[in-house]
């Protein structure tokens, strides 16, 4: 078994999950005028890319230690391919599409924007558990740089969207092949590599063992605060473009999202160091420089100076760096036998609360504008900060932090079907 070739395609599936976010933000509007149909029922077809995502998570967390993590991926690869390819042959309405159900290009939209979700659920589901086994010493550590390639993905879609469209004016179809790309190159890596037995597995914790570390006091405090430190990191992500248009019109907003993803890059895969040798106060320090960069990104006011925005956005980004890893990271360490269903259930519940969130979040734009918005969130912050604070303290009355070890662990034992 390769560690770092495992690692690698990790790192790649990722890429490919966090390039269809970028990518299809880019192509909605073009899209929306070839298939005829609103910007509702754009957002109806990008629907599945939350739920969809969110019941592949929980699904393979039940499913990874019974098919094997190996199977999963080439199902994650196969399902972008196919996700992709049935948009491509898609065809177009010669009318207004009354219901996107009734004609065969939406719904084929549709669908194929239903199983790239799955796909983009799978891959979660199934690269935490990976990383976590192969290296069991070093869990927070390595799911940050993992995780650094959620935001290098972005980039990496973000620019090559804006390239395509400046240098090439290509058309939405050759964009949305672009995802194609990475999906069949980590679908070959993954049918040539050997993948072990989850640390669970291994380590002969039974079924029974796993499903009851779901009723530990600290691990439904875990859960609860992914729904908030997923919301307060992604929710502002979704709406930043918007926001930071009416508050900084001298910039185009997307480019505070590149900022602050490629910041997010650099911070995990070089700073993960930081948030394996101390993770909850790691989690205490993100959650105040969240709350204060959201607030005073909040209260600027339109037409606010470039320089200052920036550097709001620079706290902000610099605080929502490390949550969604070291939260994965910490329920790893602190419960293995969990295995990979209480990964499953923590990363199923961040990417809920982004759905809940952004609703909520446009409902405070609609009323009192995007500055009260951002505030309105900035407030979960704060919350979070009592919360990791009290935990903080409570590591510390034990004895300080320190990741469980199951007795016998051993990556290389078995590998999975």
């Amino acid at each position: 078994m390769n560690k770092s070739k495992l690692f690698f395609v990790s790192c790649v599936s990722l890429v490919t999950t966090s390039m269809v976010f970028a990518i299809r933000g880019d192509i909605a509007s073009p899209m929306s005028s070839a298939f005829q149909i609103t910007n509702e029922q754009m957002g109806l077809i990008f629907s599945p890319a939350f739920w969809a995502f969110t019941i592949a998570i929980f699904i393979s967390g039940a499913l990874v230690d019974v098919v094997g993590m190996r199977a999963l991926h080439i199902v994650s690869a196969l399902g972008y391919i196919v996700g992709v390819g049935l948009i491509l042959l898609a065809p177009l309405p010669s009318a207004p599409v009354p219901s996107i159900l009734g004609e065969t290009g939406t719904l084929m939209l549709y669908l194929g924007f239903l199983v790239m979700g799955l796909s983009q659920g799978l891959v979660e589901g199934v690269i935490n558990p990976l990383v976590a086994t192969i290296y069991p010493d070093e869990k927070t550590r390595k799911l940050n740089m993992l995780h650094a390639w959620w935001p290098g993905g972005l980039v990496i879609g973000g620019l090559l969207a804006a390239a395509l469209t400046t240098m090439f004016d290509s058309p939405w179809q050759v964009k949305l092949a672009c995802i194609a790309v990475p999906a069949v190159a980590y679908l070959f890596m993954a049918f040539t590599l050997q993948y072990p037995k989850t640390e669970r597995v291994v380590s002969n914790v039974s079924t029974s063992e796993m499903w009851r570390e779901t009723g530990k006091p600290l691990f439904l405090v875990l859960f609860v605060c992914m729904w908030m430190t997923a919301a307060a990191e992604l929710g502002p992500d979704q709406w930043f473009p918007l926001v930071m248009d009416a508050l900084v019109p001298q910039l185009q907003g997307v480019l505070f999202l590149v900022y602050t993803a490629g910041l997010m890059f650099l911070l995990r895969f070089y700073g993960s160091g930081i948030a394996h040798k101390a993770p909850i106060a790691t989690l205490f320090v993100c959650s105040l420089l969240t709350a204060v960069g959201l607030y005073w990104l909040g209260g600027l006011q339109p037409g606010a100076s470039p320089l200052v925005a920036f550097a709001a956005a620079t706290v902000f980004g610099v605080g929502k760096t490390y949550f969604w890893p070291t939260m994965l990271g910490v329920t790893a360490e602190q419960f293995p036998r969990g295995g990979a269903l209480l990964l499953s259930l923590v990363g199923g519940a961040g990417m809920l609360s982004v759905a809940v969130a952004l609703p909520i979040m446009g409902a405070q734009i609609d009323r009192f504008g995007p500055g009260a918005a951002l505030q309105y969130v900035a407030m979960l912050g704060v919350v979070l900060a009592f919360i990791f604070g009290g935990m903080f303290a409570y590591f510390n009355a034990r004895g300080g932090y320190r990741a469980v070890k199951l007795e016998t662990v051993n990556a290389d034992a078995g590998t999975s079907p």
